[in-house]
Order: C-alpha cells, then structure tokens, then sequence
C-alpha cells in the first residue's frame, strides 16, 4: 500500500495519479474522510479508557453513597468504553480498506492512458522477411506437431482447453531454457530457488494480486489456499513480517515455479497454441532493495532480460508499460516483446516492475539502516521490492519455433542454447511436413 503520510501530505498527488491509471480519484476523499474519523475514534476511545482509568482511583478511596454512585458510574463506563473501542477498530478496518484500495502511484515516466498507449523505447534485431526467403512461416502449433514438440489435443482431453503437453524435444527445450535462464541469473548474483506454487491469502493479498487480478486466481475450494499466477507472490512473502540487515543489499533472487492463471479477461484472445494457457512455467527475478536504489535496479532487471532475448537470437521491442495497465502494486513497468511472425506482431515474453515499497508495506518486510551517526545508530524503515520475468516458457517456446524454422520444417537452435541441448544444432521434424 501507499505511504499514508503521502496520501495526508499531497492528496491532489494521489488524484493525478489515479487519473493517469484511468480511475476515480473519488477513493482519494473516502481515504482521508476514514483517516479523519479513525484519528477521531481513537482520542474518543483513549478519552473514555483515561476517564476509566482516574474513575477506578476515586472508587478506591470513596465510601458509602458515594463509593455506589461512583460503582453505578463505573459500570455505565464500561459499556462506553467497550463501544469506543468497537468504533475504534471498525474506523481501523475502514481506514486500511480504504488505503489498501489505491494502486501504487505510477512513476512519472509511465505513460497516461490504457493498454494500447504504451511507448517503444527502443527495437533489437530485424523481422525474419520469409517472403524473401522463399517460404510461408509455420506457426508453432504446426511445428510442434511436426517436431513432436507440442500435444495440444491430448492437453485439452486430460485437462481441458489452454492446456498442453510438452514432449520429445519440447520438454527438452523447456529444461533447456529453465537451466540457461538459472544458469544466467546465478551468474549475475541471484540466488536460485524452487519456490512453492501454494500461498495463504495474505500473500497473495499482500502482493496485490486480490485486488484488480482477483478473478484471475485460483482459489482452492475447501481449503485457505491459492495457487499463485507468479513466483513474484511466494518471493515477496519470503521476507515478510522481517527486519532485513540494509547492508545486505540487493538481495536478488531467480525463483522457478510453475504458474497458474485463470485467464478470466481473454475470452476468445489466444483461444490456439500455447501462447495464452491456464499453466505454465517460469523463472522470474525477484529483488530486495533501498527505494533509492529501486529505480537503478529496475534498469538492471531489464537487461538482464535483454541478455536473455539477445542469447536466444529474437527480435523484439522494450516499451514503458502505461499507467491503466500496471498492476496493483508496480509504480513502473517494462516490457520485452518478441516479434511472432505468424502474427506479425510483437508479443510479450518478459516483464519487470519496480513495486517500490508498496508491497513491503502490506506483507511487513522493513530494513535497518546506519544512521551514519557517530554513536552507530540504525534505523528501521521500508524496502523496495522489484520482479523481473527471465523465461516464461511456454511464450518463449513459441518464438524461438517460429523465429528460427526452416523451410523444411526443421528449427536451428541458437547458438547460446546448445550446450544445453547436448550440443543439438537443429530440431528435426519426427513427422513429414
């Protein structure tokens, strides 16, 4: 969540930056309406406890009619007491309802506006022009069938639609891709970890993913339990209700988790191929930091994502993500699009998000500073955390098939991939074309 001071201190700052996400700037008064009547519930609250308190003195010492007037006062008290304080946490729980219902504030580089108002910030590599080839592209579903990559039908009878199974050399190229992306992230300082792909609704909630994503978790029924759509949720968690040791950072991590996502919003978007499906896996960074380094990091991140598009021979676009297509909790976010060329268009592969404090402040994770002064003081105050996806599988599959396919139905395998293939140049055909 936001920082209330800056929620009191520059409301009109928390208006703008609702408008430019596209949303009612209305939440902003109903925040500070609650925030006024919770102050005010608290001092009738500790007025009644103080006037409880100097009462029980008075009962002390008084006698006779006196000591039963003030025992018959006593008794009246209490129940105000007990009503104050009920008010006092009914205002508690209305003032974090409503504070907890304001995105994060987006960076002022963010652009205004929704989905299609993103900005290019720059374009890698050139489009495979296959006319100039001499051939029509194959999109990834036909490879994989003729690469014995990719069951599709065989997905949707054991689970349904928007599910698949990888086989033969599809598998192959999902533990190829799992370990470069590790292997690249080790490299860089990030600690590997398998996290759990179950969380309690706090983590969840404390991520940001119970608020605007929430039609687009699974829930499991019978049980407290979510199944995460990120590594992003059980890595944010990981630190919670923690004061982390400043000098320690960043503290960077690479997680590889399985993704679960119910896709509620895509009706009829993506409805073949395994661009868009309900499960996939995925390695994504994940950062503990200063919010003063936050914005340096979130740049790191991105090239770290570049070093990955660029090792598997793609083009792609990076954008700056606009302000009505963030998430709950991202203040700024970029993406990686790799050109498809059955599409001819660019499609996300990769993401990274500076969440600055917003999630840290929900799930409790602080730091302890150096004060710098002589006597070696600390202080304890909020951390930034940012994610980065490094390789969503399932997307990532389909470009490296149809960037790299030949007219024969064959895919060259990227130089920086091979060694994790047993050295494999091409992926052969295991069906005629």
């Amino acid at each position: 969540m936001i920082d209330p001071r800056l929620l009191r201190d520059e409301p009109d700052r928390v208006r703008a930056a609702q408008r430019k996400r596209g949303l009612s700037d209305e939440v902003v008064d109903s925040a500070l309406a609650a925030d006024v009547a919770r102050r005010e519930a608290i001092v009738s609250f500790e007025a009644k406890r103080a006037e409880q308190k100097q009462l029980g003195k008075l009962v002390a010492k008084a006698q006779g009619e006196e000591k039963a007037e003030l025992l018959t006062r006593t008794k009246a008290l209490a129940a105000e007491v007990k009503a104050a304080e009920a008010a006092q946490n009914d205002a508690e729980d209305a003032w974090n309802a409503a504070l907890r219902s304001i995105p994060n504030l987006a960076s002022d580089h963010t652009p205004e506006g929704g989905e299609d108002d993103f900005v290019v910030i720059e374009t890698v590599g050139t489009p495979r022009d296959f006319a100039a080839e001499g051939f029509e592209p194959r999109d990834h579903i036909e490879l994989g069938k003729l690469l014995g990559a990719i069951d599709l039908e065989r997905g949707a009878k054991v689970s349904g639609s928007r599910f698949y199974f990888l086989t033969g050399v599809g598998a192959q190229l999902e533990r190829a891709l799992v370990n470069m992306a590790m292997d690249q992230a080790r490299e860089a300082g990030f600690t590997e970890v398998i996290a759990p792909s179950l969380v309690k609704p706090r983590a969840m909630e404390g991520t940001g993913f119970l608020g605007q994503a929430a039609d687009d978790v699974y829930r499991i029924e019978g049980e407290d339990m979510y199944l995460v759509g990120t590594s992003e949720v059980p890595m944010a968690a990981y630190h919670s209700d923690e004061i982390l040791d400043a000098n320690t950072f960043p503290l960077r991590y690479a997680a590889f988790s399985p993704c679960f996502r119910k896709e509620a919003g895509s009706h009829g978007k993506d409805t073949k191929g395994i661009i868009r499906v309900h499960w996939f896996d995925k390695v994504e960074m994940f950062v503990y930091t200063t919010l003063e380094d936050a914005e340096a990091e979130h740049l790191r991140l991105l090239n770290w994502e570049k070093e990955f598009l660029d090792k598997l021979e793609l083009a792609y676009q990076v954008i700056d993500v606009a302000a009505g297509d963030l998430g709950l909790s991202a203040q700024a976010k970029y993406d990686c699009e790799a050109w498809i060329p059955t599409q001819g268009k660019y499609r996300e592969l990769t993401s990274t998000s500076n969440c600055t404090d917003f999630q840290t402040r929900r799930l409790s994770t602080r730091g302890r500073f150096a004060t710098g002064a002589e006597d070696g003081g600390t202080e304890v105050r909020p951390v930034a955390t940012l994610n980065g996806t490094l390789c969503a599988i399932t997307r990532t599959i389909v470009a490296i098939l149809e960037t790299h396919q030949q007219a024969d139905g064959s895919v060259r395998v990227p130089v920086a991939l091979r060694p994790y293939l047993g050295g494999r140049e091409l992926l052969e055909p295991v069906a005629r074309p």
